[in-house]
């Protein structure tokens, strides 16, 4: 098990709040759509929403435009719950806009980026630091300065305050075109994880697709984090702790919608290890719920009763 801080937040997600513009058709290519609606987005912001929708207590640290775009995503993420009382707004900047092709499959995107990378270390609270249990980072966050600099101020903080830290190498070089610079940040940055959660196409686009799947979960532990979990989308996944390496079986579903799943899983995963469950346990947990998401278009309804979870977990 892993010893759990306190806090008055379950997690504070660090990195980019966007506007997902996610086609209405399901298409695998972005250039064949036609009409699209917005959502909220950005990879911790949706793993903060799926925390308090599963009852905990989440909180962003990040940066929006000051016009529509920023007051959509901050309604948004009041509506759900998330605390707002760090998100900065910009007032030159536009909030970023991310088009989304919704897919089965990892999805095809194109980013127009502004706000969220222009993220200061001087903007990161150490107060909000203090409160919360995990501190949660993505690789994009890190493919910009200076809000590569402010999310390693935050870890730097949380690990002096020995807070659990999770960061997640979801590498694309769409968004960093240079591969060699994004591994050297990667080194440098999960020696202060805790756990991360790389899926089979991050693990793919970091290291080349020549190695299996051991090979691929050693590389991130002697980069740093303990607990290492590898999604492999229809495979399932790999848990990885210091007590060995267990296999979590995916089960056969109908996709309806991929975007947004490691989100889901991850958020699910955090929400039961803080619960106090075991990794096996938490990763099951996780399980449920991103195929909650998989089968959904779309968002994930306001509140999900994890209690129901677990007691469906405990007639396994």
């Amino acid at each position: 098990m892993i010893r759990l801080p306190t806090g008055d937040i379950d997690l504070l997600a660090i990195g980019e709040t966007v506007l997902d513009l996610i086609s209405q058709e399901e298409i695998d290519d972005l250039a064949k759509a036609k009409r699209f609606r917005k959502y909220l987005g950005g990879s911790p912001a949706n793993i903060a929403l799926h925390v308090a929708k599963l009852g905990g207590r989440a909180a962003v640290v990040s940066k929006v435009g000051a016009g529509a775009g920023g007051i959509f995503v901050r309604r948004e993420l009041e509506r759900g719950r998330v605390l707002t009382d760090y998100l900065r707004s910009d007032p030159v900047a536009h909030t970023t806009l991310i088009l989304v092709a919704r897919s089965q499959r990892t999805p095809d995107f194109v980013a127009y980026r502004e706000a969220d990378f222009r993220l200061t270390p001087a903007e990161i609270p150490s107060e909000a630091i203090s409160r919360a249990k995990v501190i949660h980072a993505s690789t994009f966050a890190l493919s910009r300065e200076p809000c590569r600099s402010a999310v390693e101020k935050a870890f730097q903080l949380a690990q002096a305050r020995k807070k659990i830290i999770s960061l997640d190498p979801n590498y694309s070089p769409r968004i960093w075109p240079d591969r060699e610079e994004a591994q050297a940040v990667l080194r440098h940055l999960l020696p202060y994880a805790t756990l991360t959660k790389p899926s089979w196409d991050d693990a793919v686009r970091l290291f080349g697709a020549d190695q299996s799947e051991r090979a691929y979960i050693d590389l991130f532990h002697r980069m740093g984090p303990s607990i290492v979990l590898l999604t492999m989308g229809q495979r399932g996944a790999l848990l990885s702790t210091p007590e060995g390496i267990t296999a979590i079986p995916s089960r056969p579903i109908q996709v309806a919608d991929a975007t947004g799943a490691g989100d889901a899983f991850w958020a699910g995963f955090i929400v039961a290890l803080l619960d106090g469950h075991s990794f096996r346990d938490s990763a099951l947990f996780a399980r449920e719920v991103v195929e909650r998401k998989l089968t959904t278009i779309g968002p994930l309804p306001d509140f999900i009763d994890r209690q129901q979870i677990y007691d469906t977990l405990a007639r396994l």
